[in-house]
């Protein structure tokens, strides 16, 4: 199946907790498989400073296929931004990722923006692979969000710090 023009998507949702607890728990690979429905495992090859070099694993899919791959995320903490991008690329020409962390009323916006092609040799094109990501952003991202909220009611974290009236 040719690849028609480059894929894009971008999705983003307001989870009800602190950006340091969101950044926390969304970049600690090792518990993606939890965070994550669609992971079956995490393997760390390796790290260096913010970055980590890693081999993903999904979930058998619906015709029972595995599929895995090898990223490498580029974390920014200062800026609350992760850049990541597929080594081993399988059926993408290319896939970059950029996370996006903001701190905003009610809590911490996480935006996902992927930008890729699929390879003429792979299963979908890039039309039918951005609807599926784009379908799969809302669902991981849902099931983000609530693991996140949970883990903040379970620490008494609020979204954000309360506010005391300076006086002039």
């Amino acid at each position: 199946m040719a690849a028609s023009t480059a894929g894009h998507t971008e999705n983003s949702i307001t989870i009800a907790a602190p950006v340091d607890l969101t950044w926390e728990l969304t970049n600690d690979l090792e518990s993606w498989p939890q965070l994550f429905s669609e992971y079956a495992a995490v393997e760390v090859m390796e790290r260096d400073g913010d970055r980590v070099t890693f081999r993903l694993t999904m979930h058998p899919d619906e015709n029972g296929t595995v599929w895995s791959w090898v990223s490498e995320r580029v974390m920014d903490r200062r800026n609350l931004t992760v850049r990541a991008r597929r080594v081993e690329t399988g059926p993408f020409a290319h896939m970059d990722i950029r996370w996006e962390y903001a701190e905003v009323p009610g809590g911490t916006s996480m935006r996902w923006v992927q930008d890729f092609a699929m390879k003429p040799t792979a299963p979908v094109d890039d039309a039918e692979m951005t609807d599926r990501i784009n379908r799969n952003s809302v669902i991981q991202m849902e099931r983000i969000r609530e693991r996140v909220e949970k883990r903040a009611a379970e620490r008494g974290l609020t979204a954000m710090p309360p506010r005391t009236a300076e006086r002039a």
